[in-house]
Parts: structure tokens; sequence; C-alpha cells
């Protein structure tokens, strides 16, 4: 499952990416999507992002190097980034906040809190 290759690679990217993920909050905040950074953010419902509007507001290179990792083309990823940005930022901002001094995400907790969404089972 392409979502599945992604994610450690993605994880790995946001914990590099310029001022954590406060820095992402801000890229997207920038690019004129704030209400839907803020809806990951907060505690009530996600709103949808779609490749398109992900592709104005990420880093550049970015989309490139997980391409580069997981073999997948660049609109293949940036359609399970759709997916799988919303539910990264709900799971690292459980108080629907970030919280001071976070920088970055834990990719053990990430990864078992998102492993239901590929059918996974933590051994």
């Amino acid at each position: 499952m392409a979502a599945a290759a992604l994610l450690p690679a993605l994880i790995e990217l946001l914990n590099k990416y310029p001022g954590g993920l406060s820095g992402l909050i801000a890229s997207f905040q920038k690019g004129g999507l704030g209400e839907i950074v803020a809806s990951w953010v907060g505690t009530g419902q996600n709103q949808p992002v779609s490749p398109g509007q992900l592709g104005q507001v990420l880093e550049p290179g970015m989309v490139d190097e997980l391409a580069a990792k997981t073999g997948q083309d660049q609109d293949s990823v940036l359609a399970t980034l759709s997916q799988l940005l919303p539910q990264l930022v709900d799971q690292a901002t459980p108080s629907g906040q970030v919280q001071e001094g976070q920088q970055g995400f834990n990719p053990a907790e990430l990864l078992g809190s998102l492993s239901s969404l590929f059918g996974n089972r933590q051994a």
C-alpha cells in the first residue's frame, strides 16, 4: 500500500522540516490554507486538502524527496499525503494545539496510532 510505504519517510522528513510542526503549519497559513490546517490541529473534524493544494504549500523538494525514497511519482505522493497529513497533524496535536517547544513528530506514537489506517496490527 502506498501510504504504508510513504509514512516512515514522511515522518522522517517532517521531523527535518524547517521549524518543525510549527513550520509546517506556518507554510499552510502562508499558502492560504490556514483554516484547513487549523482544523487538523483543533479537536473537531479534519477538513480535507487536495493534492494540488499540498503541492502549493509544502517545501520545494519535499515531494521530490518522498517520491525518490518510495519509488512513487509526485502525483501519487501528493495524493497519499492528502490522506496522511491531516491524520498526522491531528495525532501530533491531541490537545488541539501545538505544545510549546514541540518541534517534530514522535515516530513510534504516530505509527502506532495510524496503524489502523492501514489495517495493520502492531506486533
